[in-house]
């Protein structure tokens, strides 16, 4: 019942997130967005490889936040958070929901902003 529950939960969450091979589109989305923000979910062969190497059972989710905007236009903080749950990491006895959340300073043209004010 309840991998059933958290299976449709899965579909229903994946069904409103844009599909990307990498992150870098859903950070431009962020940085565009009026509300700062931008979910996706990883597609291809590495979403393929790290769900079928560590037994994942959803998608592998990514939500991108504006922390702050910078004064150069098109500029900001964003935090970046993948997971997925279901994940079967070597020695811990029963699967969960792994997250890897990291910041970076990221401008629309690809580059990091020159000054931080």
């Amino acid at each position: 019942m309840l991998a059933t529950v958290l299976g449709a939960l899965a579909t229903v969450q994946a069904q409103d997130r844009v599909p990307v091979q990498d992150a870098r589109s859903l950070l431009i989305a962020a940085i565009e967005s009026p509300t700062g923000q931008a979910q996706g979910v990883l597609v291809g062969d590495i979403a393929d490889a790290i769900t079928q190497r560590f037994q994942g059972t959803t998608p592998i989710y990514i939500d991108v936040t504006t922390e702050r905007r910078y004064a150069r236009a098109g500029c900001s903080r964003l935090k970046v958070r993948f997971w997925q749950d279901g994940v079967q990491l070597p020695g811990v006895p029963a699967p969960r929901r792994q997250t890897i959340e990291f910041g970076i300073n990221y401008c629309l043209d690809g580059q990091p902003p020159r000054s931080l004010s």
